[in-house]
């Protein structure tokens, strides 16, 4: 796979993309793509790397997957394509917003907007075949991911990590609290939302911590 992504993280995570594993996740999406319906489309595998370059980001959100149903996947860990109907985790993160902030309910889920702000929508697999939740889990895709972590929370100060749900949560680990804000609560999704996602203030919570630092708050 020839990597067409933002050159800065290009030039960042370049040790994983000249190396055996990244060639040998490559491959396998590539037959991947030639054989299956595979989403995002393939021009938006690395959609938040380039709408969010290595020194733009102020915050971070990390994902399990892309969704995989039809025209769903835009390449931002919980957004979906212009038009898409607002999946049940957007809609509560939304709704959290809405009680946090005050601010109306958006009526599209496309979150190009938070990832021009500077917020990294990354997903811990990047690929995903249609209707197979997690297939893609195990290609590989997280030694790309984890490096971008990794590579944030050392060669930056002041980010702010959003991490929802055990999978999220795992990632603790690779992230220096020293240098940066970690704030985890449980996933967005209907089934754990109520357990104390919905309250957790993470959005008024980021924009405090970038506003002392004289940075600019996320529109969210």
């Amino acid at each position: 796979m020839n990597v067409r992504i933002n050159s800065e993280w290009k030039e960042k995570l370049a040790p994983v993309w000249e190396s055996a594993s990244f060639a040998n996740t490559a491959e396998i999406v590539r037959r991947e793509y030639a054989s299956r319906t595979i989403f995002p489309p393939a021009n938006q595998i690395f959609a938040a790397f380039d709408l969010c370059p290595f020194s733009k980001v102020k915050v971070v959100i990390l994902g399990q997957d892309p969704y995989h149903g039809e025209g769903q996947a835009n390449g931002l860990a919980f957004s979906v394509a212009p038009g898409v109907a607002i999946p049940p985790s957007l809609l509560n993160m939304y709704k959290e917003i809405h009680d946090d902030l005050g601010t109306p309910v958006p009526t599209s889920g496309d979150l190009t907007r938070w990832a021009e702000q500077g917020v990294l929508l990354l997903n811990n697999s990047l690929t995903v075949r249609a209707h197979e939740a997690a297939s893609h889990s195990n290609i590989g895709w997280e030694y790309v991911t984890d490096a971008a972590i990794k590579a944030l929370s050392e060669g930056r100060t002041g980010l702010v990590f959003l991490l929802w749900g055990s999978h999220a949560r795992r990632k603790a680990d690779l992230i220096d609290r020293s240098r940066h804000l970690v704030l985890e609560a449980p996933h967005p999704s209907p089934l754990s939302a109520h357990r104390g996602f919905f309250g957790c203030r993470h959005f008024s919570k980021t924009n405090q911590y970038l506003a002392s630092r004289g940075e600019t708050e996320i529109l969210w």
